[in-house]
């Protein structure tokens, strides 16, 4: 897939095994994983963070393989959730490094089309996240509570 604003074509990379199977050297069983979750996203991790840290030290290379469930889903079932979703928090975590860079680099103009095609990549999630239900419909983004939002 292309890049969205650059007039570059896309990363290559690995792709993932089409045929999910849990695989024989692996030895924890569904329950386990699911512990290892809930154990890791107490101390704050997000989803994706969670899946980097169990493939890195507990070499577990799939949760859904094992458990027959996403990371997100085991964690909403143990009602570990966030009030917003990990893309989001990163994206506005972007805009707030980039709004303090801004206030040192005045003049970086490549830094301030950042933060616009940051700002209306924001706006896009969030008109996603309205239409899915996921945020409610009377949600804005606000760039002064902006930290107050990545604290909760």
């Amino acid at each position: 897939m292309a890049r969205l604003y650059s007039r570059k074509k896309g990363k290559s990379g690995s792709k993932r095994p089409v045929v999910r199977v849990k695989p024989a050297w692996v030895t924890y069983d569904d329950k386990t994983v699911e512990q290892l979750v809930v154990k890791i996203a107490k101390t704050g991790k997000t989803a994706s963070t969670i899946g980097i840290e169990l493939r890195d030290t507990y070499g577990i290379p799939d949760v859904q393989a094992i458990t027959k469930k996403p990371i997100a889903r085991i964690l909403t079932e143990h009602n570990i959730v966030s009030k917003l979703p990990d893309d989001l928090k990163a994206l506005i975590k972007n805009d707030i490094a980039l709004m303090k860079h801004l206030k040192v680099n005045k003049q970086d103009m490549p830094a301030k089309r950042g933060l616009r095609l940051l700002e209306s990549k924001i706006g896009r999630l969030v008109k996603y996240y309205k239409r899915n239900d996921v945020l409610t419909t009377d949600w804005k983004y606000d760039r002064t509570k902006a930290k107050i939002l990545i604290e909760q």
